[in-house]
């Protein structure tokens, strides 16, 4: 029993699959972060842009 303790502790099968898991989480998060910062902002510009250009024609 104890020799099958070992092996599974041993055994990395799936160690990467972990760590792609964990590096797309911490991207994910930082995206979310980067469009709950920046969208009040990239929104304004946006709404600026539109009535520019509405106000030209």
């Amino acid at each position: 029993m104890l020799a099958s303790f070992k092996a599974l502790r041993q055994d990395e099968y799936g160690q990467d699959l972990v760590e792609y898991a964990l590096l797309l989480a911490l991207v994910a998060i930082i995206v979310i972060a980067a469009v709950v910062v920046l969208g009040p902002i990239i929104a304004t510009v946006f709404n600026s842009i539109s009535s520019n250009l509405g106000a030209g024609t």
